[in-house]
C-alpha cells in the first residue's frame, strides 16, 4: 500500500512541476459585460432578443427593468450549461451602483423589479443554443409576458 502512495504522490508531483494542471482561476477573471433590458417602448420584449455567450469565460449578465411591470428572466436549459458564480441584487444611489444582496448557487429564475437591475455572474461550461428564454409573468389580461412576445434565444459557442 505504501508503495502506491509513493508512486501517486511521485505522480502529482511531476505534474505539478510541469504545468500539466490548468493555471489560473475562470471565476476571477474581468467580466464581460452584457446587457438586457426588460422591456422596450412599453412592450414585452427581452433587448436583445438572442444572446451569444463563449465557454470558458467569466460574464456579468445585467439584467435591467425600467418598466413599470416586473419581469422574469427565466432559461432552464442556460442555467445547466453554465456554472453560476453569483446573482447580485444592484441599486443605483447618487451616480454610485450599490449591492443590497447577493445569492449563490444554482439560479434558474431571476425577477427584476420595476425600475430596479440585477447582476448574475456566470462562466458557460457547455456549448449548444437553447430557445426557453422568457419571461412567466401573468398580466391582467391573463396572458404571460412571453405569449407577449418577451422570449428569446441563448447560444453558447
Amino acid at each position: 500500500m505504501n508503495f502506491f502512495r509513493l508512486i501517486a504522490a511521485g505522480l502529482l508531483a511531476a505534474l505539478l512541476s510541469s504545468g500539466a494542471l490548468a493555471a489560473g482561476n475562470l471565476a476571477g477573471q474581468t467580466p464581460i459585460e452584457v446587457t438586457v433590458d426588460l422591456s422596450k417602448l412599453g412592450q414585452h420584449v427581452f433587448e436583445p432578443r438572442q444572446l451569444k455567450f463563449e465557454t470558458g469565460k467569466l460574464y456579468k449578465l445585467i439584467l435591467r427593468n425600467a418598466s413599470n411591470d416586473p419581469h422574469y428572466f427565466t432559461s432552464h436549459g442556460f442555467s445547466q450549461m453554465i456554472y453560476a458564480r453569483k446573482v447580485q441584487v444592484t441599486q443605483s444611489r447618487d451616480g454610485k451602483t450599490i449591492t443590497l444582496a447577493e445569492f449563490k448557487g444554482a439560479i434558474r429564475e431571476i425577477e427584476v423589479y420595476p425600475g430596479q437591475s440585477a447582476e448574475w455572474w456566470f462562466v458557460p461550461v457547455a456549448t449548444g443554443r437553447v430557445t426557453d428564454l422568457r419571461c412567466g409573468i401573468t398580466g391582467s389580461d391573463g396572458k404571460s409576458h412571453a405569449d407577449h412576445g418577451m422570449t428569446g434565444e441563448i447560444v453558447i459557442e
